[in-house]
């Protein structure tokens, strides 16, 4: 038995001889992970996502998943997975118990799944109403809910979050981390929202334009950014710029009051502060930048790719 849930090997993909939208993708999912796919719009999720799934067929013999060859797996594989890659399928005139006991029917799997499958998701009260009265976050509990019917040991959802207001980015990152804490699925979930990987994924792969840059565990990820970046305002900064300068990194003049610097670690902050306070600085605002994100911007910038 593979430990991996999903493997490719050099996967790419071309739409024409012009247009290659993945350029040898090799990455390796662990079985009872949550795998985040990032990357800006464009890079190459919802194609990866695609061809994992078998809506376009793979050009190569490049995908495995559970240890073994897609192309040799088809159909009866998509028994073990479960997704929602392209936009929910729901019957909007139908309530929501209903859209569950048609892909019930469809799949023959029996009615008993349904409730607890409702539960599972938070949506047990709301099972009798109709779909189309759901808040976007309810349909796309509701989505993910056909999606488990099965009992799937991977489930693949593409940008499951977007158009979501905060709560229910938050309900839905609460369902996956506990679908993969009680139920043990593998999840494999892409986005463009470092933030949301960060708080719910255990591992992570970063690619841009087709191509892969980064594929680690989260605390792997941290050690790419392990400075401190903060933003300083106060008065002079231009004099305090030209101090910073032979103690810190990176020190930048943004305006006349405002300079960032990296640090180092977070711990060195009240020194610095303390510091300005006695030669007589006057502090107005001293705000962390996130170390993680300026790196992630950096390697998905096209334009500063380009330039190096």
């Amino acid at each position: 038995m593979s430990e991996y849930s999903i493997e490719t090997e050099n996967l790419s993909f071309h739409y024409s001889k012009d247009k290659k939208v993945l350029d040898s993708i090799s990455i390796k999912v662990p079985k009872g992970s949550i795998y985040g796919f990032l990357g800006p719009n464009g890079a190459g999720k919802s194609t990866t996502m695609r061809l994992l799934t078998g809506i376009i067929p793979e050009q190569e013999n490049a995908i495995k998943l559970f240890g073994q060859s897609l192309k040799e797996q088809l159909p009866l594989v998509f028994h073990k997975i479960g997704s929602l890659v392209e936009s929910p399928a729901l019957y909007l005139h139908l309530s929501g118990l209903d859209n569950l006991r048609y892909i019930a029917k469809l799949r023959g799997i029996s009615e008993e799944k349904i409730k607890e499958t409702l539960e599972l998701v938070d949506l047990t009260k709301d099972g009798n109403r109709k779909a189309k009265q759901y808040s976007l976050g309810m349909k796309q509990r509701l989505a993910i809910a056909m999606a488990l019917l099965s009992e799937p040991e991977l489930l693949l959802l593409d940008e499951p979050v977007n158009g979501l207001d905060p709560n229910g980015i938050i309900e839905i990152r609460k369902l996956l981390i506990k679908l993969n804490k009680e139920k043990g699925i593998t999840i494999f979930v892409s986005s463009h929202l470092l933030s949301e990987i960060e708080k719910m994924c255990t591992h992570v792969a970063i690619i841009n334009k087709g191509k892969l840059k980064f594929e680690g565990t989260i605390a792997e990820l941290s050690k790419k950014a392990s400075f401190c970046k903060i933003q300083i305002t106060l008065n002079d900064a231009q004099k305090w710029a030209s101090e910073f300068e032979k103690i810190y990194k990176n020190v930048v003049l943004i305006s006349d009051n405002q300079i960032t610097l990296e640090i180092g670690e977070k711990i060195l902050i009240p020194d610095l502060i303390t510091n300005l306070v006695q030669n007589n600085a006057i502090l107005f605002e001293v705000k962390i930048l996130d170390g993680l994100e300026e790196w992630f911007m950096t390697i998905t910038d096209d334009k500063k790719n380009n330039e190096k």
